[in-house]
């Protein structure tokens, strides 16, 4: 189809060009009509004689032939006058608004009409925003010398021992949905040296909260040859930094924070004492940070060192997966770190083990067996340079990024506890 696009328009001013889209909104006034057209690059408005065109359902999608001619108060700047409009596919009544600034429904009506409420421009602008998320990801990594990877999402074995899985039946096999590309992508360090994948994961935990989902999409990083977590860290705040600075470049208005050059890092027994005397608990023995903890921390990082980044290192042993790599200097603590994004924890990463006897006496202390692991540990039979990574929840940096109360809110079509549709 010959067509130009609304961005396109201020471009044609006194030409005659042919715009295509839904109908945004179809205004009568006394003297005069407007239509507003929308396409993916934005509104185009036509202004229509009184009664020329027969009122035309929102959503609808038309041709619109016209001139272009300079407005300052429409979209633009510019409006498509002398128009001729033809109805291409005509739209059933909608059970919302899509004009409105912002949508009016609630998040499970939006959710179930997910294909309607994907279009308004404020829903379209997060998901553009992940996309250009994703392109800072890839980009930045890529000057790093990484290469992209993608690993098998249906597997063996379970990645993290105790997490819950789903069951699938593979040619009569037991197999699961993967909870991470975390075995692969280890392996892979042992070919690459430096790898990363965009993919979904699956994490069959019971949770039904604002912040847990049962499909996301993780940002998943190993590199090789580092000294010990603080080198993943070091990356980690390059590839959030490329994220940022794609986001802005292409939607300055969603992005009001940076990365700092260097995000203040506390261990977590400092972190736990601290959000435990400010909030009043005592809870010395925790192994892991409550959502409360996260947040005070959040608050504190921001008002002490000005960043909406804090990462927290050395976390309970007992609280990581088996590969983990213990703290040399802390006995019963870990190479491990979560970093917290605007109080919320966004990302894990930390140092792996690297050898095959480390391997079997991290299983056997915790009383696993090596069987169900044999292919992954088999990599390190052969010659592994220490290495670590990381893995990146892009909902939940879409969330913290855009403010937005529900995880679901910045996700396509959410998996959770309770919704398998659309």
């Amino acid at each position: 189809m010959q067509r130009t696009l609304a961005s396109s328009l201020p471009a044609h001013v006194g030409q005659t060009v042919t715009v295509a889209g839904w109908v945004h909104r179809h205004r009568r006034l006394k003297s005069v009509e407007f239509l507003i057209v929308r396409d993916r690059t934005g509104l185009t408005q036509v202004v229509l004689s009184p009664s020329t065109v027969e009122p035309l359902p929102a959503e609808s999608v038309v041709t619109v032939t016209g001139r272009v001619a300079a407005n300052p108060a429409a979209p633009s700047g510019v409006e498509l006058t002398e128009p001729t409009v033809r109805l291409r596919e005509p739209a059933e009544p909608l059970p919302f608004e899509l004009h409105r600034p912002t949508l009016a429904a609630t998040l499970p009506t939006q959710l179930d009409q997910a294909h309607l409420a994907l279009r308004h421009p404020a829903r379209q602008a997060v998901f553009r925003a992940g996309a250009a998320a994703v392109c800072g990801f890839r980009s930045t990594l890529d000057g790093l010398g990484f290469v992209e990877v993608q690993t098998p999402k249906i597997v063996g074995s379970a990645t993290e021992s105790g997490a819950n899985v789903f069951p699938v039946d593979y040619f009569g096999q037991p197999a699961y949905l993967a909870q991470s590309p975390q075995f692969y992508k280890q392996a892979l360090v042992g070919v690459f040296e430096r790898v990363y994948e965009v993919g979904p994961v699956f994490r069959a935990e019971p949770h039904d909260t604002a912040r847990h989902l049962a499909q996301y999409t993780s940002l998943d990083v190993e590199l090789g040859f580092i000294e010990d977590h603080r080198d993943v860290m070091a990356v980690l705040r390059q590839a959030l930094a490329g994220m940022l600075a794609a986001v802005a470049e292409r939607h300055p208005s969603l992005v009001d924070t940076k990365v700092p050059e260097e995000i203040p890092v506390v261990h977590f027994v400092d972190a736990l004492a601290m959000a435990e005397k400010a909030l009043g608990g005592d809870d010395g023995e925790a192994l892991d940070l409550a959502p409360a903890h996260e947040r005070w921390l959040g608050e504190w990082a921001l008002r002490e060192h000005g960043s909406d980044f804090l990462f927290v290192e050395g976390y309970p042993a007992a609280k990581r997966p088996f590969y983990t790599h213990p703290s040399p200097r802390r006995p019963g603590f870990t190479n491990g770190f979560d970093l917290l994004f605007r109080g919320v924890e966004l990302v894990t990463g930390g140092q792996r083990l690297h050898r095959y006897d480390d391997y079997l006496a991290a299983l056997a202390a915790r009383g696993e067996s090596p069987e169900p692991y044999r292919s992954y540990l088999d990599v390190f039979r052969h010659g592994m340079p220490p290495h670590g990574g990381f893995a990146i929840g892009l909902e939940r940096f879409l969330a913290r990024l855009t403010g937005a109360a529900n995880v679901r809110e910045v996700t396509l079509f959410p998996r959770d506890l309770n919704r398998l549709t659309p």
